[in-house]
């Protein structure tokens, strides 16, 4: 039968799960690559499934936007953590994942051939989400410091452009973007009337002081920010799939429609869980960030060592690093041989949209001391081996 061509052929394909297969085949293999956190949920989430299964209707259809008690209890952490009030200009959706509140918001607010700006290095699936879409990613270089560069993406700007992406704390290279560029694209987006989507999928990590800020919580920005929002790190949730949007109220018919479409609602166990995880006490959140900053110390003087070698860009939040290595060697090539020559994956840095070097991003929040500490030594001696080889 003759193949058939469809949109996606212009789509790249997903690089975790060509890892994954590499890994696979390489037994004993320590990932530097998927970006999950090691633990579990928290008690509460486990707890809140017995209120689940003691309503009977809760096998049936719910509200295209969330349950009202999630609703509600999302709307309290909006106003406590990001200064968010949820007002009558804006609204929350419950989504599976944050993955699909990006989608979401990308077909509520474009037509085919429209643009989206987004900062390189990008995240891969919004890069993905976007040509799906039948639209365009326009390229926006950050600094040599990753840091965002306003005045380019103002520069960018065409009468095609729908929105600007950010995400902060940053994936793929870990930085957290200064409130002060956050509000200069906020400005860039209202003067031009177009969307600024905010990726916060990483919010509460972040370290050595350094916090956390909301474009959504600027002054008048309600009308065009879209904030996103994810439970799948912070609270161990990957598999359950829930993560949620903060919306212009003039996009939640346009959103409601993309849901009732693909999902019609969010699962209802998990949105119980997550009802739940909101409930477990501030110590959660901290020991286990804490756990990961002690990790992070550890990656980092171990890729110190690699100094003249790669470059290591100061990372404050998120879980990862972004190495610039100094090698002609293709980015996808050098993670063949690190996992089939050395036993430790991590991802090129091709699929973050940087093909002008060999890059890679390491990820560490999946790690323990113990481990973190083999696989990073793993990387440094694979890198030194390969590359000055």
């Amino acid at each position: 039968m003759e193949s058939l061509t469809s949109r996606m052929q212009a789509v790249q394909s997903p690089i975790i799960p060509v890892v994954g297969e590499l890994i696979k085949n390489s037994p004993g293999t320590i990932s530097l690559g998927q970006g999950v956190v090691s633990y579990n949920p928290p008690h509460e989430a486990i707890e809140f499934l017995a209120k689940f299964l003691a309503e009977p209707a809760n096998n049936l259809y719910k509200s295209v936007e969330g349950i009202p008690p999630l609703l509600t209890a999302l709307t309290e952490k909006l106003q406590a953590f990001n200064k968010i009030e949820i007002n009558g200009k804006n609204c929350i959706v419950v989504t599976a994942g944050s993955n699909m509140g990006f989608m979401n918001a990308i077909l509520a607010i474009t037509n085919p051939g429209d643009e989206i700006i987004l900062n390189t290095p990008y995240y891969f699936n919004h890069e993905m989400a976007i040509a799906m879409a039948g639209c365009r990613a326009v390229l926006v270089a950050t600094d040599e410091n990753y840091q965002l560069c306003p005045e380019a993406i103002a520069q960018a700007i065409t009468p095609k452009t729908r929105a600007v992406v950010t995400i902060s704390p940053n994936n793929p290279t870990g930085v957290v973007y200064s409130e002060a560029a956050l509000r200069q694209v906020n400005q860039i987006c209202a003067t031009h009337s177009i969307y600024h989507i905010s990726d916060e999928a990483y919010e509460y990590f972040t370290y050595n002081g350094v916090k956390h800020v909301s474009p959504g919580s600027f002054s008048n920005s309600s009308e065009y920010t879209i904030s996103l929002y994810s439970f799948s790190k912070a609270y161990g949730f990957a598999s359950w799939r829930i993560g949620y949007m903060v919306i212009p109220k003039h996009l939640l018919v346009a959103v409601k429609k993309v849901q009732d479409t693909i999902l019609i609602c969010p699962p209802v166990i998990s949105q119980y869980a997550a009802l739940g995880a909101l409930q477990a006490k501030e110590e959660y959140l901290k020991s286990h960030i804490g756990a990961i900053a002690q990790v992070r110390q550890l990656v980092l003087e171990s890729l110190n060592r690699l100094q003249g070698l790669c470059s290591i860009i100061p990372a404050n939040g998120a879980f990862y690093f972004f190495l610039k290595v100094h090698t002609q060697m293709d980015a996808f090539e050098l993670v063949k041989q690190l996992i089939q020559e050395h036993k430790v994956a991590v991802i090129p840095g091709t699929t973050f949209g940087i093909d002008d070097g060999c890059y890679l991003r390491v990820a560490y929040g999946a790690l323990q001391k113990e481990t973190a500490k083999e696989g990073i030594e793993r990387l440094v001696q694979g890198l030194e081996t390969i590359v000055r080889s």
